[in-house]
């Protein structure tokens, strides 16, 4: 009896939560019916894509193409930007100095820098850096790239960190036991270990710039983005199915090439 007690308290609560937050935001019945209307003749019109504004010039299929570009570039830069990034926050990496004088314990200062920069650099939004670029470049694909590139240190980065710290540190010691350099040991030892998970980590993340990159154009940075807006706009569903549909198919056969190439690698 006790427990239907505390189920009905329960469903009074949540039912009262509800109807707080249907109160608290003014909605108003008849205005959800009329959107409902609304929502009924975007999905006919998704539904039933303009198959000719794939093919034509400055269609879906340019400025898909665009977008892999912007994608693919912007994940380069990244990619080879990340190195040196994920070598300053790997805790393994980093020499520790003495956090307060006559104390024996040492803090990895630089790897603690190094993990902060990439923090910041992460929590950074895509759109807002696109924002930025397109004010100083001008409303092009190159500010989409750079958006891209520069938002993409910040996760690739710390994968890159990660991986470094997780290696097998056994071949560094033995090449150092033997005389070797610290380039030697980073070449022979370090590199060797963690550049197939590199590969991996900048394929993973191109896989999401991919559906950045669509996102971007809506802002001025180039690719789908700027055909789909119009669409929008201008209520041509027709037209927002036909590069919805585009865009599914591409992210989908990447996501699938690009898994199929992360297994081989790692």
């Amino acid at each position: 009896m006790g427990r239907m007690i505390k189920t009905a308290l329960w469903l009074i609560f949540f039912a009262a939560l509800y109807i707080w937050s249907f109160t608290g935001l003014e909605v108003e019945w008849k205005k959800i019916m009329e959107s409902l209307k609304i929502v009924n003749k975007m999905l006919a019109g998704i539904f039933t894509p303009e198959w000719g504004f794939i093919w034509e010039d400055e269609g879906v299929l340019d400025n898909m193409l665009v977008t892999l570009e912007i994608a693919l570039l912007g994940t380069t830069i990244a990619a080879i930007l990340a190195v040196p990034f994920g070598f300053l926050a790997a805790n393994n990496m980093s020499k520790r100095y003495p956090i307060l004088p006559f104390v024996e314990a040492r803090f990895p200062v630089i790897s603690w820098i190094g993990k902060r920069i990439l923090n910041v650099i992460r929590t950074m939004p895509e759109l807002i850096v696109a924002i930025i670029f397109i004010v100083g470049v001008g409303p092009t694909a190159f500010a989409g790239v750079l958006a891209i590139g520069l938002h993409s240190i910040g996760l690739i980065g710390k994968l890159y960190s990660e991986a470094i710290e997780n290696m097998d540190e056994g071949p560094m010691e033995a090449i150092t036991a033997c005389g070797g350099s610290r380039l030697q040991v980073l070449w022979f030892a370090v590199v060797p270990q963690v550049l197939p998970e590199f590969f991996s980590f900048a394929l993973y993340k191109f896989e999401i710039n991919v559906r950045a990159a669509s996102i971007l154009g809506m802002v001025g940075a180039g690719g789908i983005g700027t055909p789909l807006l119009f669409a929008l706009k201008g209520h041509d569903w027709h037209r927002v199915g036909a590069i919805l549909l585009v865009v599914i198919i591409v992210v989908f056969l990447i996501d699938m090439l690009s898994g199929a190439i992360r297994k081989r690698l790692v």
